[in-house]
């Protein structure tokens, strides 16, 4: 047999009818082997998105040629992805390290199938840990007169080190629209859900004071809008009277780590689409 290699296919267009046999006419065309296939039509923006894992025998020159010649016929936005190719991610960390430790940790061990190339912060806390993995640190302070140059200076990274994907392991700073923009659909970002019932300096401590029952946090695309982007992932905890602010702290920083790992794993595995200001998840 000739060598395959493996590919994921995702796309989106107008919903109609005969989408899912012209992918899998043009895939079976030449000679490739669905491995797994999810699709989903959105009665109410009547967009339809479709994601195929596939091994092909073909290169992916002639695959993606094949595929520019079936968009325009349905306005399909096919992206196609070597799944051995590992999308490379730069972290963005302030002096909160439990989700940039959780990173390096699941990337090292392999449970999460990225590279992290470099990790940037706005305060040099967080150096050992990440020097530690071999891992370059870029400390790179932000006030309010030298914000646009330090994002000038991260976009600057993100184009050194080629990445694919920006996260925000509880960076602390709010990104400018101009980088929100520019970096569209590649940054994901992690807060507690309390936002907006409790904002500001320790949400934990103000959620203890209402005696709330759950807590829990949201994993989103970064957009213009404060923790407004499209959700990819929530997970809440259940706590009672007798847990402490700092209990209450300690929960919150693991479901943190829970939320942003299932973000990031599933944005790398293609696994995520948007749709307007909502995600559409396929799961495992």
């Amino acid at each position: 047999m000739s060598p395959t290699t493996e590919f994921v296919l995702t796309l989106s267009c107008p919903d109609r009818p005969g989408v899912v046999a012209a992918v899998s006419g043009l895939l079976a065309g030449h000679g490739c082997n669905i491995l797994e296939s999810q699709q989903f039509g959105d009665p109410v923006s009547r967009r339809f998105f479709m994601r195929v894992q596939f091994a092909s025998p073909v290169p992916e020159a002639e695959l993606r040629t094949a595929l520019a010649a079936l968009a325009p016929e349905f306005g399909m936005e096919p992206k196609l992805r070597d799944t051995a190719v590992k999308p490379r991610v730069l972290v963005m960390v302030s002096r909160f390290g439990h989700c940039l430790n959780d990173l390096l940790y699941r990337t090292r061990s392999g449970l999460l199938d990225i590279e992290i190339v470099a990790v940037v912060s706005n305060h040099p806390d967080m150096r050992p840990l990440t020097q530690s993995y071999g891992i370059d640190y870029h400390h790179l302070p932000v006030t309010a007169e030298t914000k646009a140059r330090q994002e000038a200076e991260v976009l600057a990274l993100v184009d050194h080190y080629r990445a694919d994907l920006v996260v925000l392991a509880r960076y602390m700073q709010v990104l400018s629209e101009d980088l929100c923009v520019k970096l569209a659909g590649n940054v994901i970002n992690i807060h507690h859900s309390f936002l907006p019932s409790f904002k500001g300096a320790k949400p934990y401590h103000q959620a203890h004071s209402r005696g709330v029952k759950l807590i829990g946090a949201t994993a989103h695309y970064v957009t213009a809008d404060l923790d407004e982007g499209p959700i990819i992932e929530q997970e809440v905890a259940r706590v009672n009277h007798t847990h402490s602010a700092d209990d209450l702290a300690a929960i919150g920083r693991d479901v943190e780590c829970q939320v942003l790992a299932r973000a990031v794993r599933w944005h790398s595995e293609q696994r995520v689409l948007l749709d307007g200001h909502k995600t559409i998840v396929f799961p495992r």
